[in-house]
Parts: C-alpha cells; sequence; structure tokens
C-alpha cells in the first residue's frame, strides 16, 4: 500500500475549487509532526484547505493536455479507438494508478476523519469536515471495489507499525459496498445545504449516492457465481436500488429543472447559470483548461461512434429501426463543397428523422480516409475511425485558438446532473418492478421531450428485435435512454455494461456491429475499408473473458502481501 508515501497527501494543501495542483511534496520528518499536530486540526481554514485537495478527484474534462473521463474511454461499442482499444489489462501489471491513487485518497479521508474528531472545533464544523471526508472515503471506496472487488476495510490512519492491517486479507466486496453506504448515509444527512454548483453541498452528496446505489443495486441482481464470484443478492439488490431511489426523490424535491438545450450542458463556459446543473468542474480561459474541443475537431483521427451506438437512438415515431414506419435509410448523401472543392457525404437527412441527442452529438457530415472534412473555418481536415465524429462538447461561439489547439478550451464539465438523477430513478423503479407512468413522465420521458421523442408507455407497445440483454421491454427501453442521454459521458457506458454484467457485449465476435461505422454506400471512391456499404473500422478483434469482471491486482502489491490473493483466473 505503499504507507509511508500516502503521509505526503498531507502536505499538498491544494486551494482553490480544482484548479490547484499537488505536486510538490514536504519531507517525512516535517509531515509527521504535521499530521500529529492538534493544533493545525483545530484551525478551521488548515482543514478547509486539505478538505478543498478532494476536489481534484473529479477529473471531468481532465486537466490541461490530461484526457479527461468524457469520450476518451473508447472500451465500449460506442466508439472505437485508432489504435482499436483492447481491454484496460490483458496481464497483471506491475504497478497500477487505480490501486495507488485510491489507496492515497482513502488514506487521507481517514487522516481527516481521525483527527477533526479529536479536535476542538466547532460542532458545524467537525461534522462539516466528517461529511466531506465520509463522503470521499466512499467515492474512492466504491471506484476502487468496481475495479479490484474484495479489498482491506481501513477506516483509520495506519503507520507503518500497523502490520497486522497492512498485510491482513481482503474482506468480501459486499461488506465494503455496506461501508461504503454508512459513510454516504452520514453524508448526505450532515452535507450542508448550499446552492453552490462547484462545491461541497448536500445536493452533491445525494447525488453521488444515487449513482452508487444504482451501481450497487443492479450489480447484486445481475451477477453470477461463475463471472463475478458470487451468487445473485436479491435481498441486497433491493435494499441498494431502494436507497437510490430515496437519494433521487431529495433531488427530485429540489429547485431543479431540465435545461432547454441538451448540448449546453457540455459545451459552456459557466454552468451556474444551468437549472440542470447538481455539480460541475469549473475551467477558466488562462487559469485551469482542458483540451477536450481540440481532440474533437481538430485531430486528424477521431475516435467515431459506432454503428451499434448509431443504431441505438430511436426515430421520431418512438421506434427503433426495425420496426419504425419512418425512412430509415442511413446512407451519407454525397454533396460538393466549394470550399474545399471536395466531395464530401452528408447525413442531414438521416438525422433529421431521430432523437434530437443525435444530431447534437456528431457532425452531419461524415469524414473519412479519402473525404476528409474540418469543423473549423481553415481548421485541420479531420478523419474518424468510422465516419461519424464528434461534435458533442464544441462551442462555436469560443474563438478558433481556444478551440482547435490543445491545452486552450475552457468550457466546464458537469459531474452531477438532473437528466442522470431522471435516469437512475426510473432505471431503479422498473428493476424493482414498481415504476408507474406517473414516475417515467416526470424524469425519463422529460427527457424524450427535450430529444423530441413520444412519452414512453410503461407498457412500450413494441420488443426491439436488436434487445440482447435478455430483460423486458420496458427495461431495455429505459437502458437506450441512458445510453444516448450519456452517449460519450464519464465512462458510463462502460460500468453501465459491468453492473447488468453485459460485459460481453464489447467481444468483437459477438457483435460485429461495434466494428463498423458509417454508410457510405454513395461514397466515391472511397479509401476505406467497408462491409455491405458501412465502413468496417480498424481491423482488431477483443475477446471477452469472464475475468475482464475484475482488473488485476497489481502483482507488486501481492510481492508485499501474499494475503491479498490475485483475482479469479488472473493467476
Amino acid at each position: 500500500m505503499n504507507t509511508l508515501n500516502h503521509l505526503y497527501l498531507i502536505a499538498s494543501i491544494c486551494l482553490g475549487l480544482f484548479a490547484a495542483s499537488c505536486n510538490e511534496m514536504l519531507d517525512k520528518a516535517p509531515l509527521d509532526r504535521f499530521e500529529n499536530d492538534p493544533s493545525f486540526w483545530n484551525n478551521a481554514s488548515n482543514v478547509e484547505g486539505i478538505t478543498n485537495s478532494f476536489y481534484n478527484s473529479f477529473i471531468g474534462y481532465g486537466n490541461n493536455g490530461g484526457y479527461g473521463l468524457f469520450y476518451f474511454k473508447t472500451i465500449s461499442d460506442d466508439q472505437i479507438g485508432n489504435p482499436f482499444n483492447e481491454w484496460e489489462y490483458t496481464s497483471i501489471p506491475a504497478t497500477s494508478n487505480a490501486w495507488d491513487n485510491g489507496w492515497e485518497q482513502i488514506r487521507l479521508a481517514n487522516i481527516v476523519i481521525s483527527n477533526v474528531t479529536t479536535s476542538t472545533l466547532s460542532h458545524n464544523d467537525k461534522t462539516r469536515f466528517l461529511a466531506i471526508a465520509r463522503l470521499m472515503r466512499a467515492w474512492h471506496y466504491y471506484n476502487m471495489v468496481r475495479y479490484f472487488g474484495d479489498l482491506q476495510w481501513i477506516d483509520t490512519p495506519l503507520t507503518i507499525t500497523d502490520t497486522d492491517i497492512l498485510y491482513g486479507k481482503r474482506i468480501d466486496r459486499d461488506i465494503i459496498m455496506d461501508n461504503i453506504l454508512d459513510d454516504l448515509n452520514y453524508a448526505t444527512e450532515n452535507m450542508p445545504v448550499s446552492s453552490s454548483k462547484i462545491a461541497w453541498s448536500r445536493n452533491m452528496a445525494y447525488a453521488m449516492k444515487a449513482d452508487i446505489c444504482l451501481w450497487e443495486g443492479t450489480f447484486r441482481k445481475y451477477r453470477t457465481e461463475v463471472e463475478n464470484g458470487a451468487e445473485p443478492d436479491a435481498v441486497g439488490a433491493i435494499r441498494y436500488l431502494n436507497a437510490c431511489i430515496d437519494a433521487c426523490n431529495y433531488i427530485l424535491e429540489q429547485n431543479l429543472h431540465l435545461n432547454s438545450s441538451y448540448q449546453d450542458n457540455y459545451n459552456s463556459i459557466e454552468l451556474d447559470n444551468n437549472p440542470e446543473i447538481i455539480f460541475y468542474k469549473p475551467y477558466k480561459q488562462g487559469t485551469l483548461t482542458h483540451s477536450l474541443i481540440a481532440y474533437t475537431s481538430s485531430s486528424t483521427t477521431q475516435s467515431g461512434m459506432t454503428k451499434d451506438a448509431f443504431d441505438s437512438y430511436l426515430f421520431i415515431d418512438g421506434k427503433p429501426r426495425a420496426l419504425t414506419s419512418v425512412n430509415n435509410n442511413d446512407a451519407g448523401v454525397v454533396s460538393f463543397n466549394s470550399d474545399t472543392k471536395q466531395h464530401n457525404i452528408n447525413i442531414s437527412s438521416a438525422l433529421a428523422v431521430r432523437d434530437k441527442r443525435l444530431s447534437a452529438t456528431i457532425d452531419s457530415v461524415l469524414s473519412f480516409k479519402g473525404s476528409t472534412w474540418a469543423r473549423t473555418p481553415d481548421g485541420m481536415q479531420m478523419t474518424s475511425t468510422t465516419g461519424y465524429t464528434c461534435r458533442k462538447y464544441d462551442n462555436t461561439a469560443l474563438p478558433i485558438n481556444y478551440r482547435n489547439q490543445t491545452t486552450t478550451n475552457y468550457t466546464c464539465a458537469p459531474i452531477f446532473w438532473l437528466s442522470v438523477i431522471y435516469l437512475n430513478y426510473s432505471e431503479a423503479k422498473a428493476e424493482l418492478g414498481s415504476i408507474t407512468q406517473t414516475d417515467l413522465d416526470n424524469t425519463l420521458n422529460l427527457l424524450n421531450a427535450r430529444a423530441g421523442l413520444p412519452y414512453l408507455s410503461v407498457n412500450p407497445g413494441f420488443s426491439d428485435p436488436a434487445n440482447n440483454h435478455g430483460v423486458n421491454d420496458l427495461i431495455w427501453e429505459i437502458r437506450r435512454a441512458r445510453r444516448c442521454e450519456l452517449m460519450f459521458d464519464n465512462w458510463y457506458r462502460y460500468w453501465d455494461l459491468v453492473r447488468w454484467h453485459q460485459l460481453d457485449k464489447l467481444d468483437t465476435s459477438l457483435n460485429k456491429n461495434i466494428m463498423l461505422g458509417a454508410n457510405i454506400h454513395n461514397a466515391i471512391k472511397p479509401q476505406i475499408d467497408t462491409i455491405d456499404g458501412y465502413i468496417y473500422a480498424p481491423r482488431a478483434s477483443r475477446t471477452f473473458y469472464p475475468r475482464y469482471y475484475l482488473y488485476p491486482i497489481p502483482s507488486s502489491q501481492i510481492t508485499l502481501n501474499p494475503q491479498l490473493t490475485q483475482n479469479p483466473s488472473w493467476q
């Protein structure tokens, strides 16, 4: 666990929301005195500085040139990278950032909890700081469980003399998750009520709880002994799904409503006035920036949307492609661009009859080898692995140099927002079998209305032939709505497939549509491989094995502590 290294985090007092950097570390000896000096922890400003460093846990669009969690995670069925993206790990690594960073943040949370508890701070200050620390301990443990499964539960700031704990065994991940729920309950009940969207608030804590509890409820419902190491837990699933609903209900009682524009949630330079946003990561021109827009507007080869993802968007009659009465021809139409003096392939007509979120997510001009295209005047000619290019995060009102240059973009990133609460609520209720038409109308159907789609009925009245999840029609449609609403967002899709026990859908031999892209049947001499007119994305294969439901424990950690043991089938 590299315990001594964890002590260095205490000196990384990162003041300012998200903008701070934690690169410099003090020497070990002063840190020991600093950690154990009661006078430090008796000062609310000092503790505020420590807890502010937790904001850095929310990556958003990334910092400067670093990747964030939006768009870039191509280990899914939504987009294809070039080169083709394999599983995160196909062999056991010696080290893991997910492992190291998770334990570092958990230790920091424990340090705050321990010292604040014994401090002379006011009751209100104690309660607030403890709520923050327990919320972030829950957040990092949750992410660790998703990655690694069984873990050690550590709720005190250990030292190198605590060998029994440091070198102890992992315990059942279900116990860890129950402890996480205890932390979440404390945090939501004690976090101060605040209207801030960039600072700790009760709304933010409840939104996090809703996400975590939906994950756990569905994971326990769908897991299997063979692939997840434990049989389904119906009782536990019900408990967590109800906890998700309770958390969502708190948010639904607040003064929040959907923003009129879907895309504005993702490409705005400020989100304070967006009525949908609960918590976001602010960026500021020249101070804290990212590169997401540049990657999606000036990359020579974008990671394109798959045919499978494109086909998931409903037509304006509320039906999937196989059942719609609307013209479902998805072939691009050849047009001549007088500026570039070249022919392009346009899909405006195909987008016009689909869910509005599709046209807000991808460009109307296909871009591929032999038929390049630039979104900005005099911008870089782009290609895409699949022909579909991502426009969701672009803001055409920004000066051109702040759009197409890396490390200059300053649009803000949503972290928790109302549409996800609507999706969480409707899914949890449907999984429990208790959803009503009123429930749908007050949540998911509001998203449908913004997307230009008819309301979904609790009895959909149709069965999509593409349903390969083995669930009923309503749950399939709710999962479809989630996929389309959160396309390219925050790595949601990958983890959704994990908790639904559908990770095999990333196997290219089982789901061939994740290797296909746009229909360029009408293209003039395309310089790219096609199958039946559809772009055949980078030729590679990805084979699913049950072990991929968990990441392997880094080999160096097992060497340090043989009692950790390796995850199933990774030996």
